[in-house]
């Protein structure tokens, strides 16, 4: 039989925003992957997983998560950590691999999975789906997403400040992944497009350090690099306005 490697998506932090189906997939699996800068610290992800399985059935492998200029030293922690997934696949039936938010969004499943299927072919790669950033802010801040036919851009400002101003410039609601290193570019593009006034901005949710605010806050400071911000667009002509 071909071994399983199930990337879990287990939500932005809060453990009780883990599905069912992703608890039984993590309980399920013969071990359970967390991905770490380096063996020292815990994640989100480890944290929340050991909210449902027990430590020994955790293993930390460290990914060059935020690496972003180094593409030699990126590329060399990729292998590394590909190579030990396979090892842990010739060892046991199915593998998990916990990731914040969802596996299919941003996540560095779909880095890890390519390389396992590349490397031993005939794996199965299966995802369940996790809650994302954006709608747990949007619930914790009562931001609404949409509304009728409006369309949701999803940016990560890693992309650039101008990504970002360019989907400003569109229509619907503007959600912003990872801006807290450029949060002074963002404030003033949200100025600039006159979308400063109902944004919100979120860090840390349903931890104990979670912070909520108004994007009228933001004074230029650096933020936590996992910030998100909602910008919905003007929301003129009452109830179904936007039908």
């Amino acid at each position: 039989m071909s071994s399983r490697l199930i990337g879990v998506g287990v939500g932005p932090g809060d453990p009780e925003l883990v599905t069912v189906k992703g608890v039984n997939a993590l309980r399920a699996a013969d071990v359970v992957v967390v991905p770490v800068m380096d063996t020292g610290e815990r994640g989100r992800a480890e944290a929340t997983v050991l909210h449902y399985v027990p430590q020994e059935k955790v293993l930390r492998v460290v990914f060059a998560l935020n690496e972003r200029s180094d593409r030699g030293r990126r590329e060399a922690a990729w292998d590394a950590a590909g190579e030990r997934v396979v090892q842990l696949l010739a060892a046991h039936g199915c593998v998990a691999f916990a990731t914040i938010g969802d596996p299919n969004v941003y996540s560095t499943f779909t880095y890890l999975a390519q390389t396992i299927t590349e490397l031993v072919p005939g794996t199965v790669v299966q995802t369940v789906p996790g809650i994302t950033a954006m709608q747990d802010l949007a619930a914790r801040s009562g931001a609404v997403l949409t509304e009728g036919t409006e369309p949701l851009t999803l940016v990560p400002v890693t992309a650039g400040a101008a990504v970002l101003k360019e989907a400003l410039n569109g229509p619907g609601t503007v959600v912003a992944y990872k801006f807290g290193r450029q949060a002074r570019e963002v404030a003033e593009a949200l100025r600039e497009t006159g979308r400063l006034d109902d944004a919100v901005w979120g860090s840390a949710l349903g931890l104990e350090s979670e912070s909520i605010r108004p994007a009228a806050d933001l004074d230029g400071a650096a933020l936590p690099y996992l910030s998100t911000l909602i910008a919905p667009p003007r929301r003129d002509g009452g109830r179904g306005g936007k039908l």
